[in-house]
């Protein structure tokens, strides 16, 4: 067994990790960004799939990753954790059913509230004490389900009509399009920008490069969240005008 995992400021990688570490100590986890991850998934029978749910659907770089290595799914054990800042309903369902096209078999699903990354919009924040809770509140349920997991009956959570129903009329059909191509909307302040290039090595989609010593975005955006939460110069925006309160994994460990 391996885990795989996309993560933009390191909530589904951490909670990857942890659900490994319960289960199997020996169990590795990598990106899906890293090389030779394709080898590794078609080496293995029994996978652990991460990744932070946007607006109730899956990241598009995720899904251009499952469907553009369609063959390599068939046959395999799957249980999907999606990670979420508010509400998912079918996080772990809708990456299941997209996997189960390709030819897998979804053993079971997880559900875990985490800090949110989306450090531009003020009304999601929450205070870094809360923050260190969903955490532990995570870790906690986690544990629970590793457990579970071990005895021969995984958890189902996002899985089925009633959470289908819920993440298509909770969030997904009013905002479809957010995720149904890249996003073209990534802003960098010219007048924040120190040109350090950070941003350009954290992007998975090399949608960031450097002109005239400052960094320029380009439309390819995944909204990960990674180079806005780890800029030094707070100098990039995605949804909102402003950060807020950056965020990433390490800030609440």
């Amino acid at each position: 067994m391996i885990g795989i995992y996309f993560s933009g400021t390191g909530n589904s990688k951490y909670c990857v990790e942890k659900f490994l570490k319960e289960c199997d100590s020996e169990a590795k986890a990598f990106s899906i960004e890293e090389e030779g991850a394709v080898m590794k998934i078609r080496e293995q029978e029994e996978l652990v799939i991460g990744y932070p749910v946007q607006y109730s659907n899956i990241p598009k770089i995720l899904r251009d990753f499952i469907l553009g290595n369609k063959s390599i799914w068939q046959g395999k054990k799957v249980f999907v954790i999606a990670t979420m800042g508010l509400f998912s309903g079918d996080g772990a369902g809708i990456l299941g059913r997209l996997l189960k096209d390709c030819g897998a078999n979804i053993t079971g699903g997880l559900h875990l509230k985490m800090p949110d990354n989306i450090c531009d919009e003020k009304p999601l924040k929450k205070t870094f004490d809360n923050n260190k809770k969903l955490i532990k509140n995570a870790e906690l349920k986690i544990a629970k389900a590793a457990l579970s997991f071990k005895k021969g009956n995984p958890t189902k959570e996002g899985l089925g009509l009633f959470y289908h129903a819920a993440g298509l009329f909770g969030q997904r059909l009013y905002f479809l399009y957010k995720t149904k191509a890249y996003s073209d909307k990534l802003k960098i302040d010219i007048n924040k920008c120190t040109g350090c290039g950070k941003c350009i090595d954290l992007c998975p989609m090399k949608n960031i490069h450097m002109r005239d010593g400052q960094a320029v975005p380009e439309d390819k955006c995944t909204m990960c969240y990674r180079c806005v939460n780890r800029c030094p110069a707070q100098a990039i925006t995605l949804l909102g005008k402003r950060v807020i309160s950056q965020s990433y994994i390490e800030k609440y460990l």
